[in-house]
Order: C-alpha cells, then structure tokens, then sequence
C-alpha cells in the first residue's frame, strides 16, 4: 500500500470517528432538552408531537455545541426553519451583510438600527 493511500485511509477513518462521536455527543443533549423543555419551537410557537418531534432541533445559544451544561441554559428547542433562519443571521452578521450588527461580526450582539429612533420627533411635527 503507498504512504498516499494509507493517509487517505488515515484521515478517512479520523472523520468517521469525528462523525459518529458528533453523533453521540448530539443524541446525548438532544434527549436531555426533549425531557427537560415542551416540545414547542421557542421562535414561532410551533408545537410537536411524537409524529413530527424530529423537526424539532436543539440549537445552542452560544453556538458552541460542545458547551452542554447539565441544566440546559445553551439549549433552546427550535423548529428547522426557525433554526436554520437563527444560523442564517449568524451567518450575516458574521459577514457583515444582512443589516444585522452593522457588519460588526460579533455574534449575540442584536441589531444596532432602531427603525423608531425619530418617530416622536416625525409626531410632534403633525397636529
């Protein structure tokens, strides 16, 4: 066998293992907060029940999936679209394009544009 063929072996066997203990890691948090919180989407309200609870997701606020701490205050339960919609955002505000943190790139920080800042000047002026 070449040293070529054997490192592809290598590092194919390295992200089957990073593959399945993502995937322990994951069904360990993820039927904590399905016991710990209702089975309610915490963006749209959308509830779950046993025949639809797999598009119910567990997304960590800080975006850190290794931080699972016992008593579930990462874990947020959020429906696909809604989850996908929050990694979207993070995604924009990470690049700077979306109007999220005026392209600041800090994650957790929300919008720093108040579309009501000068209302009640805007009011004062009409009688």
């Amino acid at each position: 066998m070449s040293s070529n063929s054997s490192s592809r072996q290598r590092l194919d066997q390295i992200v089957a293992n990073s593959h399945k203990e993502q995937a322990t890691r994951e069904q360990g948090y993820r039927a904590k907060a399905l016991k710990m919180y209702p089975w309610v989407c915490g963006r749209c309200g959308r509830t779950f029940d046993h025949g639809n609870v797999r598009e119910l997701t567990v997304h960590h606020r800080d975006h850190n999936h290794d931080n699972n701490p016992q008593d579930g205050s990462n874990w947020e339960l959020l429906c696909v679209y809604c989850h996908d919609n929050e990694h979207q955002r993070l995604t924009e505000a990470m690049s700077g394009h979306g109007g999220g943190a005026g392209g600041a790139g800090v994650a957790g920080k929300g919008a720093s544009h108040n579309p009501f800042a000068a209302l009640g000047d805007l009011l004062k002026g009409k009688d």
